[in-house]
């Protein structure tokens, strides 16, 4: 299976994207015709950079009056990136090709502050873009429009997009979903994310990095900060990472074929600011025996014979808040044919100081037993089909790259079941049935 691996060190934004897909082979015609498509006025620059001494790819987008500019002799004044969108210095009009449709001329004219969600979809949608690439286009925006929903307390349809909405932003995404779909990846994976640090200037004031709506994107993804104070993850970069739904963790055993490395706007001395792309096949399993799919899992356990049921529940609950990966009880008889209930809670060796003493404060025991166990997991990830009662989640479980297992998300069912008046198996089997259409065993499953 074909993969690839997304190396964050320096964060991660659209521009940055868009730089790594051609460095690792995307070809440039496929990210410029899809600009083209959406018919505002707008081009890709290509260049090729040195950040701190790494050659590598940086994309800028033209918009109006810059591509006059660009054909002028002794031209050198650069497109303003998304980065310097968001310290305020935004056009305050974007310029509309006359030949294009009403759609894109009426949202190349709008002010760069009042691009709504409703706007920005309706542009993608008709622009001449496969179905593939409007709809990952369009989920970025959803998620955006989420994230800015939450943000502000407003319902998702009154979102006016600010920073994002800009002529730029709207063909980084829609030019990386392009790419995305040319490289038909199988799997995604991904490093933990740098985010950078110090202070950031958005639409609304100034925020500590990550901005507001970057940090709501990143919600439950491993981040950190490390060796720069300066915004190293845009809006933009983490809505991408969302709709990649790539794993995290440290690349896994492939073999590399291609290696892109994206460039931001910034040089820093010391500090190469630039995303690497890195794409291959999936490596078999005795190619590398030593990376298999097993870890180490701390294993805690007590039995209970004297407990409300009501404390236990409130202590698997809390035991799962604090990180746990999994709690079970279980109905035992216990000494003196007392009927009881044992509590066995799994999670990461890390995490069972805290878990331990959790149950010693909370339960009623006076012990418990502490072992070390090994686990094999498959590797996860997400696809998302659609149905007569709408998009529903697959959760894919794949070993060595081959597509195991495949399950509905039940909440997604159960909501979906509530707002149709149906059954919930019902929508089980039409998710499972719109899986196998979109996937038959043998065709992209592997």
């Amino acid at each position: 299976m074909r993969i690839a691996y997304l190396d964050c060190f320096a964060g991660i934004a659209g521009d940055m994207f868009l730089g790594a897909l051609i460095d690792a082979g995307v070809p440039p015609q496929v990210l410029r015709d899809a600009t083209a498509a959406l018919g505002v006025g707008a081009s890709l620059k290509i260049d090729k950079v040195v950040r701190s001494g790494i050659s590598c790819t940086k994309v800028n987008v033209l918009e109006g009056d810059h591509l006059a500019e660009q054909s002028q002799p002794g031209y050198t004044q650069q497109a303003e990136t998304q980065h310097q969108h968001k310290t305020g210095h935004a056009h305050e009009h974007a310029h509309a090709d006359p030949d294009a449709p009403a759609p894109a001329r009426d949202l190349a004219r709008t002010h760069v502050h009042e691009r709504s969600l409703t706007a920005i979809r309706t542009l993608i949608q008709g622009a001449a873009l496969t179905e593939p690439v409007k709809l990952t286009a369009i989920r970025v925006f959803e998620l955006l429009g989420e994230t800015e929903a939450r943000i502000h307390n407003v319902v998702v349809d009154d979102i006016h997009f600010h920073e994002v909405g800009a002529i730029d932003a709207i063909v980084d995404i829609v030019a990386a979903s392009a790419g995305i779909h040319h490289l038909n990846i199988g799997a995604w994976h991904c490093s933990p994310i740098n985010v950078g640090s110090g202070t950031v200037v958005c639409a609304h004031g100034t925020f500590p990095v990550p901005a507001p709506a970057t940090a709501d994107l990143l919600r439950g993804c491993p981040t950190y900060s490390a060796h720069v104070q300066q915004e190293l993850v845009t809006p933009t970069g983490a809505a991408l990472l969302r709709v990649l739904d790539p794993v995290f963790g440290p690349q896994p055993a492939m073999r590399v074929e291609q290696i892109g490395y994206g460039a931001g706007t910034r040089n820093a001395e010391r500090f190469p600011n630039v995303v690497r792309l890195s794409i291959g096949e999936a490596a078999e399993p005795d190619e590398f025996p030593e990376q298999s799919q097993r870890e180490t899992v701390t294993v805690l356990e007590t039995a209970l014979d004297d407990l409300s049921p009501q404390v236990i529940a409130h202590v698997a609950e809390a035991a799962l808040a604090l990180g746990a990966l999994d709690v079970m009880l279980t109905p035992v008889i216990m000494k003196k044919g007392r009927p009881g209930t044992l509590l066995t809670v799994l999670c990461k060796p890390s995490d069972a100081r805290a878990l331990e003493r959790l149950i010693l404060s909370e339960s009623s025991t006076l012990g418990l037993r502490i072992r070390q166990d090994r686990r094999s997991c498959l590797d996860r990830r997400h696809a998302t089909v659609s149905t007569p009662y709408g998009e529903i989640r697959i959760k894919i479980g794949l070993l060595a790259g081959e597509t195991l297992n495949a399950s509905p998300e039940f909440e997604d069912c159960r909501a979906a079941a509530a707002k149709h008046h149906i059954a919930v198996k019902q929508v089980q089997q039409a998710a499972i049935a719109a899986y196998l259409q979109q996937f038959p065993p043998g065709e992209g499953r592997s």
